[in-house]
């Protein structure tokens, strides 16, 4: 009977050490851990997903070691390297190695600025966000209404994203579609901080004299600065364009070229910051001597978990504006509230 006892609780704990290997695990610097599931890992900060708790960010200097042996994971260090495999901790303290079989790398705990589970699943490669905002006053008769949203898409070579931005006002007399955005863009890496990127985009900007655009641009990018709090690219290349003026004037097919840059800013301590800036000159090819610039600033405070306030700064510049006599200059501030997902 004691034997039949024995048997049992060893094949017990064999299946608790079992299941517990499969999940990931946190090793502290204080010599506690935690087990669950790493769900990214961005600019200084592990969110972690506990068994039976909610999720929590931790600082990567307060972590020793990191098994993450359930998923895959898509790795980006500050050397301007690109991995992929799992995570497995290094015999020496806040060391880790990440691959598979023989083609292991050793890292630095701190030298992972960005990563998160690369799946076979379709799905679980998409992260967003969505944004609304709306103010009336009744003795004016006017509201507004404005909204933001972004979805992305991550896969190994491909980084697709949709981000799409309105702007609407509303009287007693009618309804008015005063600034919309829509971009659909694609990088394809071909090296790890260097890729292609293509886009087509679609635009309405009323103070500008602008009914509609219509975008296709093609050009090559790179992502020049990766730290653990801050990343920032440049883009550059050619554009087509189809415009609409407000008298109805097409103009025929149009070239530019054009130059991107963008900065990323994070805080991920608490509360959360998220600064992201991003500035685009278009220059005229067939239209000699005509330059655009298209301009937002992103501000975001973490209010609850995946809540946050957002403020955000735009600003629009046309030299020559498709419909004659308007503003060749337009600029807002819009505030909201903003849910993301990952």
């Amino acid at each position: 009977m004691k034997f039949i006892r024995l048997t049992i609780c060893l094949c017990l704990l064999q299946f608790t050490l079992r299941a517990q290997v499969s999940k990931d695990t946190l090793f502290f610097n204080n010599g506690s851990m935690v087990i669950g599931k790493l769900k990214k890992i961005r600019l200084g900060i592990i969110t972690f997903d506990p068994d039976d708790a909610n999720d929590i960010t931790v600082q990567q200097r307060k972590v020793r070691g990191v098994s993450a042996r359930s998923e895959v994971f898509r790795i980006e260090t500050i050397r301007k390297k690109l991995l992929y495999g799992v995570i497995i901790p290094d015999t020496v303290p806040q060391f880790v190695k990440v691959g598979f079989g023989t083609s292991i790398e050793t890292l630095h705990v701190e030298e992972m600025f960005n990563a998160y589970p690369f799946s076979d699943k379709f799905m679980q490669n998409f992260s967003g966000s969505l944004g609304l905002g709306y103010s009336y006053t009744r003795s004016s008769g006017f509201g507004r209404f404005n909204m933001d949203g972004n979805l992305q898409y991550r896969s190994k070579k491909h980084e697709v994203s949709t981000t799409l931005s309105g702007i609407y006002s509303q009287t007693d007399t009618g309804f008015t579609r005063e600034r919309e955005d829509l971009n659909i863009r694609d990088n394809y890496y071909f090296s790890p901080a260097s890729f292609i990127t293509g886009f087509i985009a679609y635009q309405r900007n009323m103070e500008i004299g602008l009914r509609r655009r219509f975008q296709e641009g093609l050009g090559v990018g790179n992502k020049f600065v990766t730290t653990k709090s801050m990343y920032a690219l440049a883009r550059g290349g050619l554009v087509l364009n189809q415009e609409q003026s407000l008298e109805g004037k097409n103009s025929g097919l149009l070239t530019e070229a054009f130059t991107q840059l963008q900065f990323n800013v994070f805080r991920f301590s608490k509360p959360e910051v998220n600064l992201n800036f991003r500035q685009t000159l278009y220059v005229g090819i067939t239209e000699a001597g005509r330059f655009r610039t298209d301009g937002q600033v992103d501000l975001s405070l973490e209010l609850i978990s995946d809540l946050k306030l957002s403020l955000q700064l735009y600003n629009n510049y046309d030299s020559r504006p498709p419909t004659a006599g308007v503003s060749r200059m337009d600029y807002g501030i819009i505030f909201g509230i903003k849910y993301t997902w990952q």
